[in-house]
């Protein structure tokens, strides 16, 4: 495969940088965590100036008919700032009607979703959850941006359901979670009707592949912005008469999470690529993906904090925003040690 990103690529690489690093402020996400978690504005701003929420949908349903790369570098970006919005849940719900929905509910959901109408978010249900005679009952415990959402898919077992926001019967109760940037919501589910995707096993794979990818791009860009901010803290910061960033000790836990970065980044792209080309590797590129971005994020922010000395402690500085987010996506969508379980069993077969 081929990593190098295309001419049309790297331009929507670089449009994308420059959007969340001019919109997603820290003032603008803390006023975010401070309501909802989603910062509405900047999600106008970004499905109407960017243009960019159908980024993976075809141009048949108002999409911009590229896919998981062009995914992915928006997924970095948006992860570069710690952006409260909700494009993990928008990119698995979309990706998960337009791989098992009927021709009627594309026609009818993705055009909303690729123009920012739709605030879309998925959710699990907890064990328990039924779905018998076309109406759901039971429960989702931790839905990403689900207070701010107004379509869900729900997967029940090997069913996949739509859900609207206002259906009768659906109780949606915010929670507190550590990442206030992209909070969690509890979906009760009290006899509300659910109509079923027309192919459940293809919409749940593709959500799946979806969140995924955006998962592991978020962590790297979240990694690198950790690297590029305290890179600049080095730089400045005098001790002792030089600057901080001259000591040993601290370049080399520099270069630590420089060496891991450029690592992340092949691995998201890999994976990325995978899922573009329908290749059998994507079995072990995504788990392999998602567990060594997210701890790669961990480990970043973590320096981050420290290596910024006591401000980097603080409630005003953003360092924490990072360590939370990354603590958050270690456990999204399964733990690094579960991921790596699967690629060994992936690889070994019985031995594992």
């Amino acid at each position: 495969m081929d990593f190098a990103f295309t001419e049309e690529q790297a331009m929507i690489a670089e449009t994308a940088r420059a959007f969340f690093a001019e919109q997603a402020t820290s003032e603008r996400t803390r006023a975010a965590m401070a309501a909802d978690g989603c910062d509405h504005d900047l999600w106008r701003a970004f499905t109407t100036e960017l243009g960019l929420a159908g980024v993976a949908l075809p141009e048949d349903f108002g999409g911009a008919g590229l896919g998981m790369v062009e995914q992915a570098i928006i997924a970095e970006a948006a992860g570069a700032e710690i952006a409260a919005l909700p494009l993990l849940g928008h990119a698995m719900v979309s990706r998960a009607i337009l791989a098992g929905g009927s021709p009627e509910q594309k026609a009818d959901i993705l055009p909303r979703l690729a123009a920012g109408e739709l605030v879309a978010s998925f959710a699990e249900a907890a064990p328990g959850s039924a779905w018998i005679d076309g109406a759901l009952t039971g429960a989702a415990l931790h839905v990403p941006h689900g207070a701010c959402a107004d379509l869900f898919v729900v997967a029940v077992g090997e069913t996949a359901l739509l859900v609207e926001r206002d259906a009768p019967g659906l109780a949606v109760t915010p929670l507190t979670s550590m990442d206030q940037t992209r909070p969690y919501a509890r979906l009760d589910f009290g006899a509300v009707a659910a109509a079923p995707l027309a192919d459940a096993a293809a919409a749940l794979a593709a959500a799946r592949e979806a969140g995924l990818v955006c998962l592991a791009a978020e962590a790297l860009g979240g990694a690198e912005a950790a690297l590029k901010r305290t890179v600049a803290y080095a730089m400045e910061r005098v001790q002792f008469g030089r600057p901080i960033g001259s000591f040993q000790a601290y370049k080399h836990r520099l270069a630590d999470m420089m060496i891991e970065i450029e690592q992340a980044k092949s691995a998201v792209y890999w994976a990325a690529c995978t899922v573009d080309e329908g290749s059998d590797e994507a079995a072990l590129a995504l788990p392999a993906a998602k567990a060594f971005c997210a701890d790669t994020f961990f480990m970043c922010a973590g320096n981050m904090i420290q290596l910024h000395g006591g401000i980097g402690f603080t409630w005003e500085h953003d360092a924490h925003l990072f360590f939370k987010r990354a603590r958050s996506i270690q456990t999204l969508l399964g733990t690094g040690d579960m991921h790596r379980e699967a690629i060994a069993a992936k690889i070994l077969g019985d031995a594992a």
